[in-house]
């Protein structure tokens, strides 16, 4: 019986091109976790973009209990890590290394089987649109006009930019977002950052531009502002982004719901495994999907999930993907499809990119 010989955990930083900001974060460089499981002479990889601290948490903690295991048993996987993770607190950073190795696991049995992992899960379309996401409110009027209007020239049909650091400016940001973007639909993104009946304020102007979603209006915890917003608002109150368990998301369909659309990450909800967990319950109350972020993890899952609108081009991670992945996917006008010639999900660390930003060297655990 072939077992998971190994695992190796590592972490780089990749310094933004700028500094940026959204409504309520600043930074200037993306960590990577990446973890990489070993047998019979294939490798799994997985990821998730969190703090070091994660990798030392799926080093530590998880790895010893998904050593020994049957690749092929992936969800016996899942339910050791999840079991080992109960001391921890099974969200935030625990919930994270979980998701980068279970992917793994889900790319290295794909990879033993000699599959794509589209195909292992199986499709229900070929293709799915992205669209593109960034417009910091760091970045200039005229960067903010280049990019999304660069994103809809490639044919993306939906584009958003952030909103909320500087309430006064945002419906200027906003006109001149709208100018650019053409026919794409334009979302925004506040990040939490608005009290509930500013929001709702806003809500009013941003319908005046054309904007359709109005992504985390208020923060997240506080559901009764946003079944509120989402009564009141002319547009889509989507959000999501920051499930960790199955009982997150189950938290915004209880009636009245809080959201229209509910974005799952599955480099933060327990990658493959949780992700479809999560869509299946959002399937059974008929709500919408989109992903957050990662779009070289999603495009697979995208294309397999019948709910699934489109996946976030986030800006930062489809440029780490690109320098860090070898066969991260390509826009095709505005479209992205899963890699039907390569088994798993098609992707390999770029060794000597990679290196250039390892903060944590790989470090194993083996049988």
């Amino acid at each position: 019986m072939p077992i998971i010989e190994r695992v190796e955990i590592s972490a780089y930083d990749v310094p933004t091109v700028a500094p940026e900001s959204d409504g309520t974060a600043e930074w200037s460089k993306t960590t990577l976790v990446v973890a990489e499981l070993r047998c019979e002479g294939e490798i799994g990889l997985g990821y998730t973009y969190a703090d070091t601290g994660t990798a030392h948490l799926a080093r530590d903690v998880l790895a010893p209990h998904v050593i020994g295991r049957d690749p092929y048993d992936v969800r016996l996987v899942f339910e050791a890590m999840d079991h080992a993770a109960r001391n921890h607190g099974r969200g935030g950073a625990c919930a994270m290394a979980i998701s980068a190795l279970d992917v793994a696991a889900w790319d290295l049995k794909a990879k033993l089987l000699g599959l794509p992992l589209a195909r292992l899960i199986g499709r229900v379309r070929d293709a799915i649109p992205a669209y593109g996401s960034g417009g910091f409110t760091s970045l200039s009027m005229k960067e903010l006009e280049e990019q999304l209007g660069g994103w809809a020239d490639a044919g993306m049909r939906f584009l958003k930019m952030k909103v909320g650091r500087d309430p006064a400016r945002d419906m200027t940001r906003v006109r001149a977002a709208r100018s650019a973007a053409g026919r794409a639909e334009l979302f925004v993104d506040a990040n939490g950052a608005y009290g509930v009946k500013e929001a709702l304020r806003v809500a009013g102007q941003l319908a005046d531009q054309g904007v359709t979603w109005f992504e985390e209006p208020v923060v997240r915890t506080d559901l009764a502002g946003l079944r509120l917003l989402r009564e009141r608002a002319p547009m889509e109150i989507a959000g999501g982004e920051y499930g960790y368990e199955l009982s997150d998301f189950r938290t915004f369909l209880d009636e009245p719901r809080a959201l229209d659309v509910i974005q799952a990450d599955a480099t933060r909800c327990g990658g493959v495994t949780g992700f479809l967990q999560a869509a299946a319950l959002l399937e059974s109350f008929h709500c919408p999907m989109s992903s957050h972020c990662a779009p070289a993890l999603h495009v697979a899952l995208a294309c397999a999930v019948p709910g699934m609108r489109h996946v976030e081009w986030f800006a930062d991670h489809a440029r780490i993907e690109e320098m860090l992945f070898e066969g991260a996917p390509r826009l095709e006008r505005g479209l992205l499809r899963p890699p039907l010639d390569r088994p798993g999900l098609g992707l390999s660390l770029a060794q000597k990119e990679a290196g250039r930003h390892r903060v944590v060297a790989p470090a194993a655990a083996a049988t």
